[in-house]
């Protein structure tokens, strides 16, 4: 993928001008349990929870970074080893971007790479509402990935319609919102103003389809650093 090349090119850049390159370097990522990665929020009903993604957390002399992915596990290695790895699969796509946010992080290029917790969420969806109605109006959206407070905040102010890869979730009405498959998000796409769009169609490889299309916000902590290096718009009010 062409845009994980330039990634991963500017990420070495940032080694060398660091001098971390050769460095033998080790970074650790393991899945959070969803009481470390959110903490306790009222709703139960956040992904998460739900057990079938997580969050791989990297430290990277005492910066974290995070990335969400239905495919986890422990990795470590040199930053060297990490940005020169095949990236065929979810698991290795999740080290690849955990790792790049905790170096983002340690070198000061980016911030909020953490997970916000316990009441935060529901916070957040209210100051991207303001956001969103102050620099857009009256728009229609199509958010990609259902973050339940996101939903049930937005759909009570914005014509929305939101897409998801969890089967779960797909064709269900959560907040009086259908939520579509992903054969829907070419249409979706077409019919919205703005596009609201989770980070971890990063690890997940299906970003490239809402690059250049339309007014694109990203959300999350998993794209802090693509979206810093590449000049994306990133919404994650409360990350820390």
């Amino acid at each position: 993928m062409a845009l994980f090349d330039e990634l991963k090119r500017r990420a070495l850049d940032i080694c060398a001008a660091w001098d971390l390159f050769t460095e033998r370097i080790r970074i650790k990522a393991r899945p959070l349990s969803p009481e470390e990665a959110i903490g306790n929020p009222e709703a139960d009903d956040y992904p998460l929870q739900k057990g079938k993604e997580r969050l791989m957390h990297a430290k990277f002399r005492g910066s974290f970074g995070q990335a969400f992915t239905d495919r986890y596990g422990d990795y470590e290695g040199s930053l060297a080893e990490v940005f020169s790895i095949n990236l065929e699969n979810n698991y290795r796509r999740a080290v690849f971007v955990a790792s790049l946010n905790a170096l983002l992080r340690y070198t000061g290029h980016i911030g909020n790479t953490v997970h916000c917790r316990d009441q935060d969420p529901p916070l957040c969806a209210a100051k991207l509402s303001k956001y969103l109605k102050k620099r857009y109006g009256e728009v229609k959206i199509a958010q990609i990935g259902f973050q339940p407070r996101m939903v049930e905040t937005l759909n009570s102010i914005f014509d929305l319609r939101v897409t998801d890869l969890d089967p779960d979730n797909i064709d269900s009405i959560r907040f009086n919102t259908l939520i579509e498959g992903p054969e829907a998000t070419d249409e979706v796409i077409h019919w919205a103003d703005v596009l609201l769009v989770t980070g971890t169609t990063l690890v997940n490889e299906t970003i490239d389809q809402f690059l250049d299309k339309k007014p694109v916000i990203f959300y999350g902590t998993t794209i802090a650093g693509a979206a810093h290096l590449m000049g994306w718009e990133r919404f994650c009010a409360y990350a820390s």
